[in-house]
């Protein structure tokens, strides 16, 4: 009897167990585990990460301008240099002699040119002489005239008068053809005193071009060659020697690439904060004072305006930041990296950049209403699915309301590292599912859903 009892009692147990079981595993279907947070406002911060190197803003590489053996350096590396400074001499020997040759040959041009002038000026002078003379002539040739034909002179005194007049003309004509003759002398001499000139000017930019000067109050960054070696000037696809390199270390740059897709966020006077590799653990703050307008392409580092084909390969920017603080020992070529800000808000809805999910308008349809859209379509067309509104791509975040994941579309701002700016569809409390990407990227749109404490792997985190 006992027996029997017990046997009833353990029938019923099992019953109310296998009755409990089935309850809980039939509530339990159709419930995801998803991870949850509450919508809060925070302050954010959108920047734009870049890496170049440290840049002076005013330098110059000094090539050589001449080709010759360097006989003497006037500074080395490190040395501070004022404007007009002398830098470097390269051997003028032929130089020298080829500037004194040449202020001779002026010299002899120039006392050519003189005497040719005086020359024309005696010839104008002897031009005058016997314009008179001729004048004179002229008076007595036609008083002798008038005498001759009065039969009150001889034929003899007629014609020495008359012969007299025309050797006067004749001596006029020489003179003038004379003066002509003077005024090519001069401008043949003028010419070769401008000439004498020019070629002065050439050998002395040669020599002067041995001798290398600072344009402007700076330091010495850069010094490749010694004293002894013999430099070249640059040709067509090959360049020339550099001598030094004069930097004005002022004013202080980090020149950085930014990727194409980042640009257009940065603006001038936007503020930016500085790293440097030989300086861990310290920040430089600085402005974007330059922005470049032609692409680079990554792989070559050469302008898309300068390349002659076309490429898909990726392209970055040229952005200047000028730093506001920068130390004494910092030296141009350091490897540095900027972080740009480009907008900055305050105390404003965020949710982590996770929780953002892309759905098709037709995926947010119960079945209720998929099966009465498809009973009123018809037979599907060839045309079908172009212009469908239910392909529309709608951005999104799943809200958590009575334990089911209801889908919201959002209106987006401000993106930072982790969070983003929610301009509207939640508001403040809500609760919304943040994760994990493996959930998110198959949620459905009333889904039960739970808290899900359990920790996230790695794996799916990643989108």
């Amino acid at each position: 009897m006992n027996l029997k009892k017990l046997l009833i009692i353990g029938g019923i147990v099992l019953a109310v167990v296998l009755m409990v079981g089935i309850t809980v595993v039939h509530n339990a279907q159709g419930v995801v585990g998803v991870q949850m947070a509450k919508v809060k406002p925070q302050d954010l911060t959108s920047t734009v990460t870049a890496s170049g190197q440290i840049t002076p803003k005013t330098f110059v590489n000094i090539g050589a301008n001449a080709m010759g053996k360097i006989t003497k350096l006037y500074v080395k590396e490190g040395d501070q240099i004022k404007k007009g400074e002398k830098l470097a001499q390269l051997e003028n020997v032929q130089s020298t002699a080829d500037v004194g040759a040449q202020r001779a040959m002026l010299s002899a041009n120039e006392a050519d040119a003189i005497a040719a002038d005086a020359g024309l000026k005696t010839s104008i002078a002897q031009l005058n002489r016997d314009k008179a003379d001729l004048g004179q002539k002229k008076l007595d040739y036609d008083r002798a005239e008038g005498l001759y034909r009065s039969e009150l002179i001889s034929k003899a005194d007629y014609d020495a008068r008359k012969a007299a007049y025309e050797t006067a003309d004749a001596n006029v004509a020489q003179s003038e053809a004379r003066i002509a003759q003077s005024k090519a002398q001069r401008d043949s001499a003028q010419g070769h005193v401008t000439s004498a000139r020019a070629t002065l000017t050439r050998f002395s930019d040669l020599l002067n071009k041995t001798v290398y000067t600072a344009p402007f109050d700076g330091t010495i960054t850069n010094l490749p060659v010694h004293e002894g070696e013999t430099v070249v000037m640059g040709i067509q696809n090959s360049p020339g020697s550099t001598l030094m390199t004069l930097a004005d270390l002022s004013v202080i740059t980090a020149e950085v690439r930014v990727d194409e897709t980042d640009i257009v966020n940065v603006k001038l006077g936007q503020p930016a904060e500085v790293t440097i590799d030989a300086i861990p653990k310290k920040v430089f703050h600085g402005t974007v004072t330059e922005i470049g307008d032609n692409a680079i392409i990554r792989s070559t580092g050469v302008a898309t305006s300068q390349s002659t084909t076309g490429t898909e390969e990726a392209k970055d920017f040229k952005v200047v930041v000028t730093l506001s603080d920068p130390p004494a020992n910092l030296r141009p070529g350091l490897s540095t990296t900027a972080k740009i800000t480009t907008a900055s808000r305050s105390h404003v809805l965020a949710v982590p950049l996770q929780a953002l999910t892309i759905r098709q308008a037709k995926d947010l349809q119960d079945n209720a209403d998929k099966k009465n859209n498809v009973q009123a379509a018809g037979p599907a067309s060839d045309n079908q699915g172009k212009d469908d509104p239910g392909k529309k791509e709608l951005q999104g975040v799943f809200v958590v309301e009575n334990n089911k994941a209801k889908f919201v579309t959002v209106e987006t701002g401000v993106s930072a590292v982790t969070d983003i700016e929610v301009l509207s569809g939640l508001k403040e409390n809500d609760t919304i599912v943040t994760g994990s990407y493996k959930v998110l990227r198959t949620l459905r749109n009333g889904t039960r859903v739970k808290q899900d404490t359990s920790e996230v792997r790695p794996d799916e985190q990643k989108s």
